[in-house]
This record gives C-alpha cells, sequence and structure tokens, in this order.
C-alpha cells in the first residue's frame, strides 16, 4: 500500500468499526440473494429510510452562517442584558428564510424573509426572531395559522392560489400596512446580504437599577438594500432556484463577510398607556420622529457551517430564550409564539433539541431536565429534583428573581386591543406609499399588485382588493383598478 494510500481513513460503520466493502452486499455466491446477516448494508438503508427531520411548516427554504456581535456604543442605562454592554463580542448564528415556500422552493418567489438570530450569550442564549419587513400580516396568534394555510398549497390540488391570499387579505384589514411592504420592492430581496432585519415585535429591556423600557431591534444592511424586479425574479427562479443561499455561502467563502449595524428604539415605559396607537401592535411601526433609531452594534456573518443539515436544519430560534434584561411585551402574537416556537422544536427535532451542536449554550447549563429521545447529556445536577439537599443547583432569586414584566388588570376578553386615536388599519401602509416610496416605487408596487390580482384571483375578491388598495391610498386604487380592469 502507497503512503497516499494509508493517508485516507478507512470506512467505519456508525459504530466506528472497519467495514468490508464499499459497494458490494454481501451474497451467496455472485448472483445468490443478499443476506440479512450484512449488517452494513441494512445499516445504510435504514439510515437513509431516515435522514429527513420534518421540514418547518414555516420558513422552511433558508441559509444561515455563523459570526460575531460586537457592541459599539453603550446602551446600558437601557438594559442589562450582558450581550448589549459597552464593548462586548458575542459569537451567535443567523438563519435567513422565505416564509411559505418549502424546502425545495426557489429563493426569488415574493415573500417575506426571515431574519432569525441566536447570540451566545454569557447568561444563556438569547434568540431575536424577525423578518426583513417591521411589520406582520396579523396581530393576534388565533389567526397566524389560518394566515399561513392562505399561503400554502390548495388541499385540493395541491398548488399555491393566489385567490386564497387575497381572500384572506382582503378579510383582514390589518394586512394592508405588511401587504404594501410585501407587494413592494422588499418583496424580493436581491439576496440576504441586501435586505434589513426587524423584530418587528416589542420588547421590554430592563437596566441595572430596574428601570424599563419598550424597545424595537432595526437590523440595517451594511451592504445596502437592494432587490429583484419580478421579472427578473421569475427569470432567476428558472435559473439558480438557489441564488440566495448560494450567494451567502459564496460571500463567506470568499472572505466578503456580510455585516448589519443594530439600531434600536426606546420608548420610555410610561409612554405607552397613552401612545396615540397600540404600540404593542404588530402591524404597526413606531415613527422615527417620535423614538429615534440608536445604534447599538455590529453583527457580522464570517463563518459558514461545515455541515448545513446539522448546523443550520437542525437550528432552532425561539423568542422565549430571553436572557436577563430583555423581556416580553403584551404583544400578543409575540406571546403566542414563545410557546409555539420551542413547541414546534420538540416535535420536528426532539425534546433534547438544545443539545444539539448549533442550539447548544457556550455556557454550563445546570437544568433539571432528564431523559427523553436522544439524550446525551447527562444533567449533571447532583439531583433530579428540587428543592434537595445533595448540592443540586438552587434559583439565584437575588440576581434574577425581578421577571421582566408589566402589571394589568381587567376582566377575560375577547377583543383587539382597546382603540386609540390612530388606531386605523390603513393609515401606516397609506404613509408607506405617499411618503417613504417615489414615483418609481409607487409604479412597481401598482404592476406588482395587478399582476398578482390577475393569476387567478376571482371576481368578488378582485373587488375587495381594489377597495383595500383605495382605503391605502385612493389614487393607488385607481391605478390597481384601472390594470386589473383592462385598462
Amino acid at each position: 500500500m502507497t503512503e497516499e494510500a494509508q493517508k485516507v481513513p478507512y470506512t467505519t460503520n456508525n459504530a466506528g468499526i472497519p467495514v468490508e466493502s464499499d459497494e458490494h452486499s454481501l451474497t451467496v455466491g455472485p448472483d445468490g440473494p443478499v443476506l440479512l446477516q450484512d449488517h452494513y448494508l441494512i445499516e445504510k438503508m435504514a439510515q437513509f429510510n431516515r435522514e429527513r427531520v420534518p421540514e418547518r411548516v414555516v420558513h422552511a427554504k433558508g441559509s444561515g452562517a455563523y459570526g460575531t456581535f460586537h457592541v459599539t456604543n453603550d446602551v446600558s442605562q437601557f438594559t442589562k442584558a450582558d450581550l448589549f454592554q459597552p464593548g462586548r463580542r458575542t459569537e451567535m448564528l443567523a438563519r435567513f428564510s422565505t416564509v411559505a415556500g418549502e424546502q425545495g422552493s426557489p429563493d426569488t418567489w415574493r415573500d417575506p424573509r426571515g431574519f432569525a438570530l441566536k447570540f451566545y450569550t454569557q447568561q444563556g442564549n438569547y434568540d431575536m426572531v424577525g423578518n426583513n419587513t417591521p411589520v406582520f400580516f396579523v396581530r393576534d396568534p388565533m389567526k397566524f395559522q389560518d394566515f399561513i394555510r392562505s399561503q400554502k398549497r390548495r388541499p385540493d390540488n395541491g398548488v399555491r392560489d393566489h385567490d386564497m391570499q387575497w381572500d384572506f387579505w382582503t378579510l383582514s384589514p390589518e394586512s394592508a400596512h405588511q401587504v404594501t411592504w410585501l407587494m413592494g420592492d422588499r418583496g424580493i430581496p436581491k439576496t440576504y446580504r441586501h435586505m434589513n432585519g426587524y423584530s418587528s415585535h416589542t420588547y421590554m429591556w430592563v437596566n441595572a437599577g430596574g428601570e424599563r423600557f419598550w424597545v424595537k431591534y432595526h437590523f440595517k444592511t451594511d451592504q445596502g438594500i437592494d432587490f429583484y424586479t419580478q421579472d427578473e425574479a421569475d427569470a432567476m427562479a428558472g435559473i439558480d432556484g438557489d441564488v440566495h443561499r448560494r450567494d451567502l455561502f459564496e460571500s463567506i467563502e470568499r472572505r466578503d463577510f456580510p455585516s448589519w449595524t443594530l439600531k434600536v428604539q426606546i420608548m420610555p415605559f410610561e409612554d405607552a398607556p397613552d401612545y396615540r396607537f397600540n404600540p404593542f401592535d404588530l402591524t404597526k411601526v413606531w415613527p422615527q420622529g417620535d423614538y429615534p433609531l440608536i445604534e447599538v452594534g455590529r453583527m457580522t456573518l464570517d463563518k459558514n457551517p461545515e455541515d448545513f443539515f446539522v448546523h443550520i436544519e437542525q437550528a432552532s430560534f425561539e423568542p422565549s430564550n430571553m436572557v436577563p434584561g430583555i423581556g416580553p411585551s403584551p404583544d400578543k402574537m409575540l406571546l403566542g409564539r414563545l410557546f409555539s416556537y420551542p413547541d414546534t422544536h420538540r416535535y420536528r427535532i426532539g425534546p433534547n433539541y438544545q443539545q444539539l451542536p448549533p442550539n447548544r449554550p457556550r455556557v454550563p447549563v445546570h437544568s433539571y431536565a432528564k431523559d427523553g429521545p436522544m439524550r446525551y447529556e447527562p444533567s449533571r445536577t447532583g439531583a433530579v429534583y428540587a428543592p434537595n439537599s445533595y448540592g443540586g443547583p438552587e434559583a439565584d432569586t437575588a440576581r434574577f428573581g425581578d421577571p421582566a414584566g408589566w402589571a394589568t388588570a381587567g376582566e377575560m376578553v375577547r377583543e383587539a386591543y382597546r382603540t386609540r386615536s390612530a388606531d386605523d388599519d390603513w393609515s401606516q401602509p397609506g404613509t408607506l406609499v405617499r411618503e417613504v416610496m417615489d414615483d418609481a416605487a409607487r409604479e412597481r408596487l401598482v404592476s406588482n399588485i395587478s399582476g398578482h390580482l390577475l393569476d387567478g384571483v376571482s371576481r368578488p375578491v378582485l373587488d375587495r382588493a381594489v377597495q383595500y388598495w383605495r382605503n391605502v391610498d385612493t389614487d393607488l386604487g385607481d391605478r390597481v383598478a384601472k390594470k386589473v380592469d383592462g385598462g
């Protein structure tokens, strides 16, 4: 055997035992039956049948990379969270995705993009699960499942259907702000590197003195915003359905590391009750004239995963992972997601998913959780229950016993948020159209909306859609009406 050949590792089975052949099954003679005693053949076939885990119901198609978050400004007056202290550098993982498409869907479908981040802080993992838009389609988790089904495939023919989408949207006026973003230029980013990321939700920050603040996150791309037109996106879907996934990987390979600057909006805790619209409504943005952006730091992605399945497909992000100094707000959608995200991970990749490499904290875990499928780290707690007399961990109430919460009172109700002076569904998308977009962007918006509506939307829904856009902006609605009526 040559020295070169000796350097090549020999094949083993999953137990590390050398195998006899990579190519030939064990048979009785060259033409005989395959033998059940060929354990390596059986292992290969059985393992192959089980290679896939269920894909995510939403955000199934995506990509990601590792990097670092570096704090460049002092925001310690607003939060005691470890990762946001001056000068702190925190390792992190990012995953970007489309919302409605399946694993094999094109990267350039018109769709919001997920923007999920995991920070491996000195006080455990902190996850921010957002999108490339600052708002969302619905404000109540009761409607989330219905919204997603309207964007997926029909049960009868398995095909996506614009009539379902517009039927839901036009019966849900709170969707208008997000649909305006979706039908505009941000609906199809040029690459994952050329889009912003937003928490969308409002969170609570608590500083070392116990003062509370409301906060929204804005991750501004340092590469600049860029997008595909609808025609360019349709063409690219046929040329390279993985263009966004490929671009992110190759940019990091060539050391062109993408980065984003984190800025936040801070609302004093006392402002929320009397603000002119509900600041916890996921369909609304806070005007920056009221709450200007404050720089926090920079996120840079500089390391591709060594194995896509292990590090990206098995990555789990959950807004319930909030470290000391960060808490939830009364945002109904956020409160619903605090349950739904960890629950879907337990279903999809098992109850011990947080022991997997991308999800494992970089600090010691002293949890009383035990057993379950695929658990491989012992609890190392000294006892399996609390309280105990055997040296098991104890909650540090003095340091961490003050939750980042708020007080409320009232009867149990099934109602929308209480109405405030500016709490309508049409003003903010109208402002987006009239004051943020330029003439060229408005023209593309009209073209995108009318093209979408003319692709299989039934007449009653079409009429509602025209009125929907007139509610956003009269001129915009009239231009859409002219296009869809053949003008």
